[in-house]
């Protein structure tokens, strides 16, 4: 048995994705044995490495303020030339409560109320929201679909970003909910329109650490266009820390990031949760080989989905996931819009997944399933998905 077969007691450990309270709030009455795969939490154990360096710290037996530390910006620097291939200076680095407010914080910095930013859609819901609390205007651009597959309408892009002249950019890379990469020229064609329009580009790139059909190239590869960049992420969607609220920015214009590091001070974002810097050292530090070990089994996970979606349930259609644990699926072929689908899979299978009206605009169609889960799960979802929808097939 693979070692990602064996299911962690999420139920003890108060999941919001697994408690069914809550599950109720959102999809109304569920089967008891209902399986969820909405909220973009994997199901996974964490690295040994990772509660080794947990529970030495509680064995200190002290939890008072800390601070960032040199061994979180070196693991940091040393994370980004290993695995990205890209420089990173210690200053250019911030530590903050996550990346959902870290946007929120950059709208506040950079955005006054009338202005507006940019995003593509469909996107990650928290992007338009972060805007919609701030009472700045939003910009989207829908992607093309071609071929399964999402690309940039950059005619529209460079029109849009002509005429409206955003503040901020919000790109998602690699994608949510699709799980595309950006080839490099599509960058480094974004990079050049934002640089031309005085747009600071915000690469939101938390889904990088599971690549399955690469190679991704971050923001940061683009010498060009660092001097209007503002970068995201943390290890939390990689190795599963989404509770421990850290992440950081990698901002190398000075200018941007003091502006930015005043507004977080405005907010009193000042000492780090201590669980946290230790989770972001542990998981860039030492624990590698878990990563690569779940990716690939999150990768085997979509093959097999993918393949019995194919075989067994033909009017769907699986959106190449070539990043992430995160399954972007056409249901148009059912005959049932996203809303129905999802409460139809909620109701009478008890499988749990998101609306594509979840996600701004163009979503609609589709929904979106966590395949960071055991395969049990994804088998005995699939299952049950076949029998809600092949009874509506044409």
């Amino acid at each position: 048995m693979d070692r990602f077969d064996v299911m962690p007691d999420r139920i003890r450990e108060k999941a919001r994705k697994w408690d069914k309270t809550i599950i109720e709030k959102n999809f109304g009455r569920v089967p008891e044995d209902f399986i969820p795969m909405w909220i973009a939490d994997m199901d996974f154990k964490m690295p040994p490495e990772l509660e080794t360096a947990f529970q030495e710290a509680v064995s200190r037996g002290v939890l008072g303020y800390t601070y960032c530390y040199d061994e979180f910006y070196q693991a940091v620097m040393r994370w980004h030339r290993d695995m990205h291939g890209v420089a990173v200076e210690k200053d250019w680095i911030t530590l903050s409560y996550g990346t959902v407010s870290t946007i929120h914080y950059l709208v506040q910095a950079f955005c006054q109320c009338g202005e507006c930013v940019l995003m593509n859609t469909p996107v990650y819901d928290p992007f338009d929201s972060a805007a919609e609390k701030q009472e700045v205007r939003r910009i989207y651009n829908r992607l093309n679909l071609v071929g399964g597959r999402y690309y940039i309408d950059f005619a529209n892009l460079e029109s849009q970003l002509a005429q409206h002249k955003p503040k901020l950019y919000l790109f998602c890379s690699p994608h949510n909910p699709s799980g595309r990469i950006w080839s490099l020229e599509e960058m480094r064609e974004v990079a050049r329109l934002c640089r031309e329009n005085n747009t600071i580009l915000v690469a939101d790139e938390v889904h990088r650490e599971h690549i399955h059909c690469g190679p991704f190239h971050s923001a940061l590869a683009l010498d060009e266009g660092r001097e209007n960049l503002i970068l995201v992420t943390s290890p939390n969607k990689g190795f599963n820390l989404g509770g421990l609220k850290t992440s950081y920015s990698i901002i190398p214009n000075g200018t941007i990031r003091a502006q930015f590091k005043r507004k977080l001070e405005q907010n009193s974002v000042t000492s780090p949760n201590v669980f946290g810097i230790i989770g972001v050292i542990a998981a860039y530090e030492q624990s590698r080989p878990w990563l690569a070990a779940v990716s690939a089994y999150i990768r085997e996970n979509y093959e097999f989905f993918r393949c019995y979606i194919e075989k067994r349930i033909p009017q769907l259609r699986v959106m190449p996931m070539e990043a992430s644990f995160l399954a972007w699926v056409d249901i148009t072929g059912t005959g049932l819009n996203s809303e129905q689908a999802a409460a139809a899979l909620a109701s009478q299978a008890g499988v749990l997944v998101e609306s594509g009206t979840h996600f701004v605009e163009g979503g609609e169609g589709y929904i979106r399933v966590n395949l960071g889960t055991q395969r049990a799960n994804v088998r005995e979802a699939l299952q049950r998905m076949e029998r809600i929808f092949n009874p509506l097939l044409h």
